[in-house]
C-alpha cells in the first residue's frame, strides 16, 4: 500500500513540475541589460487581482497593496517542509535588502482555506515577519480561481484517522511590481542572492 501512495505521490509531483515548467518555458527571456537573475514572465501572467481574507480578518483586494512590489507564495500552514523553507528563504532575500525591504511585501496565500482561518495564518505568518509577510485565506473557490488564474497546481491528499492530510502543490515565487504588474517567478533554485538581486533592480527602476 505504502509503494502504491509512493508512486501516486511521484506521479503528482511530476505533474506539479510540468506545470511550473509550462510557466518556466513561456516566460524564459531575460533581458540582458538588466542582468535578471529570475524567470522573467512579463506579459505572460495577469496582473495580479484577488478578493481574499488577511491575517486580521479584514477583506484585501490586490489595491490594497500597490504601490509595494508584491511577492505572492501559495502554500499551508500545515506544510511540513516546501513552505517553511521557502518563507525562510525569502526572509533572507529581504534581510540583505536592508531599508528597501519597506518596498515589499510577501503575500502567502493558503491553499488549505479549510484549516486555513485568518488566526491560523496570523500566527504562521508572524512566527517569519510580522512586518513584511501578510496571510491570506479566503473560499474554496476564491482559492481555486486564484491558483487557476497563475497556473498554481496543488491536490490535497485524503485524510487520515485524525483528518490530517498533506496538500502537495508547485511552489513558485510570483513577483509583481509597484502597479500589480507580474514581472518576475523565482522557483526552489534560485538563492536568496538571486531573489534580493532582481527584488534591487525592481525597487531602484521606480524611484
Amino acid at each position: 500500500m505504502q509503494r502504491v501512495m509512493s508512486q501516486q505521490r511521484a506521479i503528482l509531483y511530476c505533474a506539479l513540475l510540468a506545470s511550473v515548467l509550462s510557466v518556466l518555458f513561456l516566460g524564459c527571456s531575460r533581458q540582458r541589460d538588466e542582468n535578471w537573475q529570475l524567470t522573467q514572465v512579463r506579459h505572460h501572467l495577469p496582473k495580479l487581482e484577488f478578493a481574499l481574507t488577511d491575517d486580521q480578518g479584514q477583506k484585501v483586494s490586490a489595491q490594497t497593496y500597490q504601490g509595494q512590489i508584491t511577492l505572492v507564495y501559495f502554500g499551508y500552514t500545515h506544510c511540513p517542509d516546501v513552505c517553511p523553507e521557502t518563507m525562510a528563504r525569502l526572509m533572507l532575500a529581504l534581510s540583505k535588502l536592508g531599508d528597501e525591504a519597506r518596498a515589499v511585501r510577501i503575500l502567502f496565500i493558503s491553499i488549505d482555506p479549510t484549516r486555513d482561518t485568518p488566526a491560523s495564518m496570523q500566527r504562521y505568518v508572524r512566527a517569519f515577519d510580522a512586518e513584511h509577510v501578510t496571510g491570506l485565506t479566503g473560499t474554496l473557490s476564491q482559492v481555486e480561481a486564484l491558483a487557476k488564474r497563475y497556473r498554481v497546481a496543488y491536490q490535497s491528499e485524503k485524510p487520515d484517522a485524525d483528518n490530517r492530510y498533506e496538500v502537495m502543490h508547485s511552489s513558485a515565487i510570483y513577483i509583481f511590481d509597484q502597479k500589480g504588474q507580474a514581472q518576475l517567478m523565482a522557483t526552489n533554485a534560485d538563492s536568496a542572492d538571486n531573489i534580493a538581486h532582481d527584488l534591487r533592480i525592481l525597487i531602484q527602476s521606480s524611484s
